[in-house]
């Protein structure tokens, strides 16, 4: 079933991503059929998981437009931690967001989340050791396995990636 055809989605890399975050989503949205673009900072062409699993990247930040877009994930590890450097990154965070568009972060995306300014007032979920961030951010933290707010979809940890996929899944046939 190609319930994702015609739909672009950006997918954020960067140094010591979870590969379990990264390549569950990654493959998943392609067999829904959607577009998929690996998008890294600008820093390299190659980022490595933790596990030192390579991923290449499609394109940088800074050379794509949120308009062309229906959503981004956001993989979790250490990765966010090295994105959240860099403004073109966050600025697409914060763009796709503003635009209505699907924005889902799992475990440590989180930061990025609270680096782009757009979690204030919203109920999230977050990898635990994160959930201060959030809540410092303005965000109404829960600990459940997927949160929707709005256009924000967010998981705690790999465990949760079943149900934070169909969550996202679900956010992008809906959106136009």
């Amino acid at each position: 079933m190609m319930e994702l055809k015609g739909k672009r989605v950006v997918i954020l890399a960067e140094e010591m991503y979870n590969e379990f975050e990264f390549w569950y989503p990654y493959y998943r949205l392609k067999e829904a059929g959607a577009d998929v673009t690996v998008v890294g900072s600008g820093s390299s062409e190659t980022y490595k998981a933790k596990s030192g699993l390579q991923v290449d990247v499609d394109v940088s930040a800074d050379k794509i437009s949120a308009a062309d877009y229906d959503g981004i994930v956001i993989p979790g590890g250490y990765a966010p931690d090295q994105m959240r450097r860099y403004p073109s990154m966050v600025g697409l965070v914060k763009d796709l967001f503003e635009a209505g568009k699907v924005v889902a972060a799992i475990c440590h995306a989180g930061w990025m989340l609270a680096s782009a300014e757009i979690v204030q007032g919203k109920t999230v979920t977050c990898f635990f050791a994160i959930k201060d961030d959030l809540i410092h951010a303005g965000a109404n933290y829960v600990d459940q396995e997927v949160v929707v707010d709005g256009n924000l979809i967010t998981s705690r940890k790999p465990d949760d990636l079943p149900a934070f996929m169909r969550a996202v899944i679900a956010g992008l046939q809906g959106s136009s």
